[in-house]
């Protein structure tokens, strides 16, 4: 069938100009009503494409890498958008540029030589002050800093309390009264100290490498759990410094930890005030090791009232932790370098 033109036509069979001018206001009005009509349909139709956050991982904070490879924030985690690698070839794509500094080497001829406009080098660690060394040769380096400390630009706890509404404590049988897992055992050592005078009052199960009963990777919790409670004792004393000795090997196994770190107001800012025992709480050992061996079971189901409410999360999948960096990325300062990365660090 013969289709008859809308449009005026001169002798020679083309539209003339003021008719194609006026049939092209006549289309964007009908385009313009369509999209005030029906604008998801539009939306649908012309999507909007974001290039994904590239992180590049300068080496792999542990000494096996796991599998990086596709969208694996988004599978594992459901973070969108969220790229890494540890190519080094992709320096010049990298929005972000993550240097752990457990494997960093001293000098900065190890770091590259450029950065890209508009690119941001992380700083990342998870040791304490005490077991940090060389901070001052990388000055003037790091855009952010991604710790355990809460100011940090990227937080990366050991653990944390996510709620959970189940109503009900679970407490595992108990066979002894206090245990430790220590591996790296040193007299001079604050926790070394409270042990010593502590163990003059009460016996405490010692398992690890310090005292040759190393525990497998299955073996720690069922072994913590027979104990009432367990010394969560730091191996240094900072600011947030809360390790997997409190999350892991305490609460969640279902003991009570008794705790030697920062100051009990800095724990409560993590856990609830009456899930845990700190040391500072008592005037001396003595008095520690009393409270300990006299408490009834009434008082001590009391510690896990948090259970209600509550389970723990470890974060021990590197993985996780540097997708968090893109969650965090829209919210992160812009143009800032850490001038003294120590001073910061040791405050």
């Amino acid at each position: 069938m013969l289709r008859t033109s809308l449009l005026p036509r001169l002798p020679w069979g083309r539209p003339g100009l003021k008719a194609v001018v006026t049939a092209g206001v006549f289309v964007t009005i009908l385009w313009n009503l369509r999209c005030f009509l029906n604008p998801s349909e539009v939306s649908r139709e012309v999507p909007k494409h974001t290039k994904p956050l590239v992180v590049l991982v300068w080496k792999w904070p542990s000494k096996q890498v796991p599998n990086i490879s596709g969208d694996i924030c988004r599978e594992l985690y459901g973070i969108a958008g969220c790229w890494l690698t540890t190519e080094r070839r992709l320096l010049g794509q990298a929005n972000v540029v993550v240097f752990p500094h457990a494997r960093l080497q001293p000098g900065r001829d190890r770091l590259p030589k450029e950065r890209p406009p508009g690119q941001n080098w992380v700083w990342v660690s998870l040791e304490s002050p005490s077991n940090t060394k060389g901070l001052a040769g990388w000055n003037q380096t790091f855009n952010w800093v991604m710790t355990y400390r809460r100011d940090s630009d990227i937080f990366i706890p050991y653990g944390k309390l996510v709620p959970n509404q189940s109503t009900t404590m679970n407490i595992p049988t108990k066979t002894n009264l206090v245990s430790w897992v220590i591996s790296n055992y040193h007299r001079t050592q604050k926790r070394a100290e409270i042990y010593k005078n502590l163990s003059r009052y009460l016996h405490v199960n010692i398992y690890g490498k310090a005292n040759k009963k190393p525990l497998c990777k299955d073996c720690l919790l069922p072994t913590t759990s027979k104990s009432k409670f367990y010394l969560a004792f730091e191996n240094s004393i900072h600011q947030d410094y809360i390790t997997e000795k409190l999350w892991r090997n305490s609460l969640m196994a279902g003991t009570v930890p008794v705790v030697l770190g920062p100051p009990r107001a800095n724990y409560e800012q993590f856990v609830p005030t009456d899930s845990f025992i700190h040391v500072d709480d008592f005037g001396s050992l003595a008095e520690l090791a009393t409270f300990l061996k006299t408490m009834n079971s009434s008082r001590y189901r009391q510690f896990f009232a948090w259970q209600k409410n509550y389970s723990v999360k470890l974060y021990t999948d590197w993985r996780e932790r540097i997708c968090t960096i893109c969650t965090a990325y829209p919210s992160l300062p812009r143009g800032r370098v850490y001038s003294d990365l120590a001073s910061w660090f040791n405050t």
